[in-house]
């Protein structure tokens, strides 16, 4: 209300009409003062002589004025372009004067006018000062009002780079919202003393909570992009809103909008740069191919379809069986401009239906990210793992090389190394299946593997969100449990990488940097939402759920890697199978899956000798596992001897 008051105030009474006037006041009053200072503040002048100058120093000034419009800004936002435009009047103004004066002493228009030009020298430089300086004082009194009247945010700004000025002309200049500027923060200590507008530079070991507290600062806004994550954390650790301005290339028009300043998010807390993919080999990949996603509405589906819609595709085939989230896609693309793509409600374990959309489309190009994912959801139901993580990539795998695709990649995960669940054990299995095909088979069938990924269906973050908006407290299993982090479009992007150079049968990791703690990352995200740990909301510890490892690996025991041309990328050098034996079971295993599933966790066992479960039923079968597999060496070493004594 009282903002809008002033405002109102502001535009009836401060008309640009008025300004002109008070302009107009103001260049009388100093030609006045110019007499008086000429002649030593007394009056040892005509008098008579000044009153009959003072109309055509009103008429030049009014000239002056309107030619550069210097009366139209609006006094409250004066900046430097406005005193420009001073100059400029004052200059017109003084110009015009002399040339009037020196006219008249050659012709004598007006016989005894004349103006000593000292006069009208001192008259420009003190009409250039009170015209601005009038400014000035009313943008410091609006301001002073303003501050008096309405309660202003307290704010510190880290940074003071080109982006940390900008932010600060921002925040001054906003008319919504009022925003006190405390001080800058800088990392250099060299800085430390100086000042920016007359607010002083700190060094960032000055702001404590103490300091915040002390000075009442109610956010800090991060302008710096190169802050470093442990700075960030020690700012989340305040009790105090923290915010970022966004990349310069996302500014509107080249300019930063207060509205563009957003709360820190939990991913600018991971502790690595974000990892960027800049290759033009991706188009040349990509250009005219017919391609399918599999599981396209889900997260890391629906990413890769976003940035695969824009290479010049002949085709973009999506396919997912939850009809709902596909058809927002389909309209996601739709709102995008987007026209070369087709979605298909379809199972990828239905055979003649994957066959049939092959057959009618040819693809030339797979990606398979459709996957049950769940652990504890797939510890309990075997069959419906195998069923799809297993059986429904077996299908698909199968249909690719009977068309000849070129390329088959796979998304597995890192719970697929080591094994510890079930769903971690099948999606192994479908590692190795396809390693398998890609002996026989002509097409490239290339795998890759990455750890969690912020932001997914069923991943940590939405799920500490919504214990946050019912108000906590935030559940964790184990407050020693780790796991690695990437975002949604890094994940999608390394797989378009990671599937331009594959040449076949290679599995890709990538480097996700730092394992994260997830009790830090839970205690981080209550700081970011303005909350206090644990007064707020408070973490429990339910324990590690079935089939759940304290930490991932990227690595199975006996594996090594192999760099490629992207740092972020390599490959799994895996030990060797016997493929023919491998293939064969997995295909029985598929054949034979029931509901039985301690039979068919006992054949997931003994196929992959890794998988070990953990917190889980099943561990009792892990030493069932290793009798008969030490049985089996010693048949097998009797078999060897007894052909050897005939």
């Amino acid at each position: 209300m009282i903002n809008n008051y002033f405002t109102y105030l502001s535009q009836k009474y401060a008309s640009k009409w008025l300004v002109f006037a008070i302009d107009l006041i103001i260049v009388l009053i100093t030609f006045c003062a110019s007499y008086f200072i000429r002649f030593n503040f007394t009056l040892n002048f005509d008098l008579n002589q000044l009153l009959f100058q003072l109309p055509l120093m009103l008429a030049v000034a009014s000239i002056s004025f309107l030619v550069f419009g210097s009366f139209k800004s609006v006094i409250r936002h004066t900046g430097f372009t406005d005193v420009v435009n001073l100059f400029k009047a004052v200059s017109l103004m003084t110009i015009l004067t002399v040339l009037f004066v020196l006219i008249n002493r050659q012709f004598n228009l007006i016989e005894g006018f004349t103006i000593p030009l000292s006069i009208l020298v001192i008259h420009a430089l003190i009409s250039f000062v009170l015209l601005s300086s009038s400014r000035l004082v009313f943008k410091m009194g609006y301001n002073h009002l303003k501050c008096k009247y309405l309660s202003s945010k307290r704010v510190l700004i880290y940074g003071v780079g080109d982006s940390g000025i900008v932010t600060y002309n921002a925040l001054i200049s906003n008319v919504s919202e009022k925003f006190e500027i405390i001080g800058f923060i800088d990392d250099s200590s060299s800085k430390k003393g100086k000042s920016i507008n007359g607010i002083s530079i700190l060094n960032k070991n000055e702001i404590t909570q103490g300091y915040v507290d002390s000075h009442g600062v109610d956010e800090i806004i991060v302008t710096s992009e190169n802050i470093n994550k442990d700075s960030l954390i020690n700012l989340v650790n305040l009790n105090l809103k923290v915010t970022k301005i966004p990349p310069i290339e996302n500014w509107i028009n080249g300019e930063l909008n207060v509205r563009q300043i957003k709360q820190v998010q939990i991913e600018d807390l991971l502790g690595r740069a974000p990892i960027k993919i800049d290759n033009p080999n991706l188009s040349n990949e990509f250009n005219g191919e017919t391609i399918v996603v599999t599981g396209a509405a889900g997260s890391i589906g629906s990413e890769l379809v976003k940035q695969l819609s824009y290479f010049n595709l002949k085709q973009l085939i999506l396919i997912d069986q939850a009809e709902s989230p596909l058809y927002d896609l389909q309209q996601d693309l739709i709102r995008n401009g987007k026209e070369n793509f087709k979605a298909i409600v379809a199972d990828i374990r239905d055979g003649l239906r994957i066959d049939a959309i092959f057959q009618e489309y040819k693809p030339t190009m797979v990606f398979h990210a459709a996957a049950y994912k769940h652990v504890p959801l797939m510890e309990h139901s075997p069959y419906e793992a195998i069923k799809i993580n297993v059986n429904g990539t077996k299908l698909l795998a199968d249909t690719a090389s009977r068309y000849n695709v070129k390329k088959f990649v796979f998304i597995s995960t890192d719970k697929a190394v080591n094994p510890t669940s079930v769903m971690g054990a099948t999606k192994r299995m479908a590692e190795m299946y396809i390693s398998c095909l890609q002996k026989e088979s002509k097409t490239k069938f290339i795998t890759t593997r990455f750890g969690n990924v912020l932001g997914s269906n069923g991943s940590v973050i939405p799920l500490f969100k919504k214990q946050i908006e019912n108000g906590g407290p935030l559940t964790l299993t184990h407050k020693d449990i780790t796991r690695f982090f990437m975002t949604i479009p890094e994940a999608a992007q390394l797989v378009l990488e990671a599937g331009t150079m594959g040449k076949g049968g290679e599995i890709f990791i990538f480097d996700m940097g730092e394992s994260v703690k997830i009790y830090d990352l839970a205690k981080n995200m209550i700081k970011l939402s303005g909350l206090n740990f644990p007064a707020d909301i408070d973490i429990a510890i339910t324990g590690l759920r079935p089939g759940e490892k304290l930490y991932e690996e990227l690595l199975a025991n006996g594996e090594n890697t192999l760099s490629t041309y992207h740092k972020k990328i390599m490959i799994s050098k895996t030990r060797e199978l016997d493929y023919s034996s491998v293939k064969t079971e997995i295909e029985a295993l598929c054949i034979t899956n029931r509901f039985q599933n301690n039979n068919i966790v006992m054949k997931m066992k003994r196929l992959i000798p890794e998988y070990k479960s953990n917190n889980s039923d099943y561990e009792r079968f892990d030493k069932k596992v290793q009798i008969y597999k030490k049985a089996k060496e010693i048949l097998h070493d009797k078999t060897d001897k007894t052909y050897g004594n005939t």
